[in-house]
């Protein structure tokens, strides 16, 4: 198979030149702002460009530090509270930037529930919270929303600061249709209900988007072939870095090849182009595997297995396969 791999090298910049950037990015500071102790900021009527209170939504870069706005510079210099899912990330973004990391909070998926309290607390009292991901937009695929929910039960403001989104950075470099598309989340670990979980989002007509682990990609991509057959697809790791991959192949191929290859490294999306126009059911081929499954499965099993791989209707198959059996005797 040629190789459709791509690599691009992108080279960061100078500790200097960030600090510069960051520096342009809060010009907006007064000289009485910038003698603050760092604890504390003054109040809302005092802050960089009249920033409301409020819960501010700020996406962060997916990989290089340089990917992030002015405004969302600007939010963060001027956040009484910065809730982010690990502190030691975002520590790490905010000294890039020049910006003190001294009022950071864990906000994540396992204290979410006792932590959206407080964090609507500090809200209703007027202060800035900014809400961060470890990379690329809040709220998706993290637990952003009870706060956004809380907020709006609260009558509290929020603000969405647009940025990177691994989900939309994938889909313009895949080359695929984007005029419909569906983001999927993780497939889930386990064979049986990855496989259930794929034949569910089957005759969806729109481009699909995925994460996955390395660990976990070459059986789900094999179980991807399976469900949804050899469709068009494009695996991107390493996205904005230095050693970003974009390789283009079909289901079938991309198997194949992270099968023999191994695990790659770094965090994996995968692009899958939308079903081909729907075939006429071949009813001999759907006997045919029938009465396969039929010889080594139960009525029960043989029909939700195929109705998986299919997308068909299980109890057509299930009756189906009950009249094969009569007929078999």
């Amino acid at each position: 198979m040629p190789d459709k791999n791509r690599t691009s090298g992108r080279k960061y910049q100078s500790q200097s030149d960030k600090r510069e950037k960051s520096t342009l990015a809060s010009r907006f500071v007064s000289s009485e702002q910038s003698k603050s102790d760092g604890n504390r900021l003054p109040d809302a009527s005092k802050l960089p460009r009249n920033i409301e209170a409020g819960l501010y939504l700020v996406a962060t870069p997916i990989g290089n530090a340089s990917d992030i706005t002015l405004r969302a510079l600007d939010i963060l210099k001027a956040a009484d509270i910065i809730a982010c899912e690990d502190t030691r990330v975002t520590k790490k973004l905010l000294q890039i930037h020049s910006i003190k990391p001294d009022k950071l909070i864990s906000y994540h998926e396992h204290n979410a529930e006792k932590i959206t309290p407080r964090i609507v607390e500090h809200l209703k009292s007027g202060e800035i919270v900014a809400l961060v991901s470890d990379a690329g937009t809040p709220m998706i695929n993290d637990p952003g929303y009870r706060i956004a929910e809380a907020c709006r039960n609260e009558s509290i403001d929020v603000h969405a600061l647009p940025g990177p989104s691994a989900v939309t950075n994938a889909l313009v470099l895949a080359g695929l249709p984007t005029d419909r598309f569906m983001y999927c989340g993780f497939p889930p670990a386990r064979q049986g209900k990855r496989r259930a979980w794929l034949g569910s989002v089957l005759a969806v007509d729109a481009t699909l988007v995925f994460l996955e682990s390395a660990q976990r990609l070459a059986s789900s991509l094999a179980d991807m072939n399976v469900i949804l057959g050899p469709r068009p697809a494009c695996l991107l790791r390493e996205m904005t870095k230095k050693f970003e991959e974009v390789r283009h192949g079909s289901l079938d191929e991309l198997a194949a090849h992270y099968l023999e290859a191994g695990p790659p490294k770094g965090e994996v999306t995968l692009v899958i182009g939308a079903p081909e126009e729907a075939q006429e059911i071949d009813t001999d081929d759907i006997d045919t595997r029938l009465r396969a499954a039929l010889a080594k499965e139960s009525v029960r099993e043989a029909a939700s297995r195929l109705a998986i791989e299919t997308g068909l209707s299980r109890r057509d198959i299930y009756n189906r396969a009950l009249a094969i059996k009569a007929e078999d005797g």
